[in-house]
């Protein structure tokens, strides 16, 4: 049974760095996708980043392009967010997620991503 596992959030100070991990246990992904979520309060839920396990699909949202990062370790099974020049807007729990991988761009957009973690929250004060 496939277990995510977040962590990384925190308080932080808008400008700070911070990077995300996510550790994707109890069976083998190499064959699909991993994704980054966040949710404010009151807000739906935001697609962040995704990527396949090869690193050789990434797909951003328009929005947070430039500012995100998203990799993955193969040999720890291990999914990263780097996130720079934080801003009170990024506020939000931040959810990985497995899904299936897929061609074409902005497909990760498109796909469900059915297994999820149980999110890390971060807090960006100005």
């Amino acid at each position: 049974q496939a277990q995510l596992v977040e962590s990384g959030g925190g308080l932080v100070q808008a400008g700070d760095s911070l990077t995300l991990s996510c550790a994707a246990g109890g069976r083998t992904y190499s064959a699909l996708a991993m994704g980054w979520f966040r949710q404010a309060p009151v807000k739906d839920r935001e697609f962040v980043a995704a990527i396949n396990w090869s690193g050789s699909n990434v797909d951003y949202a328009d929005s947070l392009k430039g500012r995100f990062t998203i990799s993955v370790d193969n040999a720890k099974n291990m999914v990263y967010l780097h996130v720079n020049s934080l801003k009170p807007e990024d506020t939000a729990t931040y959810y990985c997620a497995v899904g299936p991988d897929c061609i074409g761009e902005g497909c990760y957009r498109r796909v469900e991503f059915a297994i999820w973690g149980q999110g890390t929250q971060v807090t960006v004060s100005s």
